[in-house]
């Protein structure tokens, strides 16, 4: 295994080994469950098999979480550097791009091709979407880096779930006023998500829109042009799914039209469980704080972490948004959650359960004090949880030091 050293005139010499080097492998090859359900049919016969991508992705990932625990180890910031010098991370990234491409061509062919029943149809494209979803996460790490290849990698996989303005809309938008109440990506307590969806796909598609007509608009461009980032991205889109539709005819409308919609949900989920109920507060400027750690709920749970290009630590991403997957840190007291992605996607589709497990872990964070007004409230729900968490006269001094810790 690769050892990275530093020579430091006050520490010596300082090495590191990246015990996860490998398992990141996975996060390049796990689009590829998608298609496991097509091998099992063809060894069964059975179309229950369609099922066992998503039996993985929600069962499974999420018992894995469980049994192999957390990963709060850091690499040292003077190997950093290497770290993200590092070619290996990024030819990983590089290669999921076509493996999102191969398997939306696996399973629109199959659909095509195949005489299964309308039920199997549906379960196709919805795990079809579930794993091109996993493709935003791979546009999440490229289209934040500065090169031009990768922005353009980014711009391909985001056209697999026809979702063209994600990464423009994301960094420029979401990133800007994440954690405030201006941001249709930020989920706000006592809001379900479906609530939230309502709200933040067409506000994310309104705000890309938007940022991007006012840069080229400053550049005497118009936005009907190819000068537009996010019709490049959907470009591709129109070519490759109008193919599939000539080449397969009118089931391939429906597949697509599931496919996509259910890509877009995963964003949706991985955006509800984020940021949910946390606020920036606004300074006397009229501008938000910057954003900080504890800004962002965390997750450090080996398996899931290993399979999405370490997203789930996102309160370090989102303090530095261009630190590469591999050299993102874990702090002490941020937000957590208490499992990975998956696990937490099954709980904010039963609402109930979401606020069980979530409000008292919102309110007992140390910059909320379990004071509502340290919280990013739903319109409407204020006066139902004022009842159930009586405003604070004061907080403690201890809690608000711990939060500026957590923020140095």
């Amino acid at each position: 295994m690769k050892v990275y050293k530093f020579e430091s005139s006050d520490k010596g010499q300082i090495t590191y080994r990246d015990k996860k080097r490998y398992l990141w492998l996975a996060s390049m090859v796990y689009p590829l469950v998608a298609v496991s359900g097509i091998g099992l049919y063809m060894a069964t016969g059975s179309e229950w098999s369609f099922l066992a991508p998503l039996v993985f992705i929600y069962g499974v990932s999420t018992l894995f979480d469980a049994i192999f625990g957390v990963d709060e180890n850091n690499p040292p910031e003077e190997l950093v550097p290497q770290l993200e010098e590092d070619r290996y991370y990024r030819w990983l990234t590089y290669f999921t791009v076509p493996i999102h491409y191969a398997v939306l061509f696996a399973l629109a062919i199959f659909v095509g091709t195949q005489s299964v029943s309308l039920l199997s149809v549906l379960a196709l494209a919805i795990t079809g979407g579930i794993y091109s979803g996993l493709g935003l996460v791979t546009a999440h790490e490229l289209g934040h880096k500065k090169s031009r290849l990768e922005r353009n990698l980014a711009k391909i996989v985001q056209a697999v779930p026809a979702y063209g303005h994600f990464c423009l809309e994301h960094n420029r938008g979401h990133h800007r006023d994440v954690a405030t109440p201006e941001d249709p990506a930020t989920s706000r307590m006592g809001e379900s998500i479906y609530q939230f969806v309502r709200r933040e796909i067409p506000g994310a598609f309104k705000r890309g829109w938007k940022l991007e007509n006012d840069r080229l608009e400053r550049t005497g461009k118009n936005v009907w042009s190819f000068d537009n980032e996010i019709l490049q991205s959907y470009a591709i889109t129109a070519v490759v799914q109008l193919a599939l539709i000539a080449s397969f005819g009118w089931i391939m409308v429906l597949f697509l039209a599931v496919h996509n919609f259910w890509a877009w949900w995963q964003l949706t989920s991985a955006n509800y469980i984020e940021h949910y109920g946390l606020l920036r507060k606004k300074e006397a400027s009229g501008r938000y704080e910057r954003c900080q750690p504890y800004h962002s709920w965390n997750a450090n749970h080996v398996f899931s972490n290993i399979l999405l290009f370490h997203l789930e630590r996102h309160s370090d991403h989102h303090a530095h948004p261009v630190r590469r997957y591999q050299c993102l840190r874990d702090f002490p007291d941020l937000p957590s959650l208490p499992t990975g992605y998956f696990g937490m996607f099954v709980a904010a589709y039963i609402p109930p359960l979401w606020y069980r497990i979530m409000d008292k872990r919102l309110m007992a964070l140390p910059h909320v004090a379990g004071d509502l007004d340290n919280v990013n409230v739903q319109p409407g729900k204020l006066e139902a949880l004022l009842a159930r968490y009586p405003k604070q006269t004061e907080v403690s001094d201890t809690l608000f030091h711990q939060a500026e810790a957590v923020a140095a």
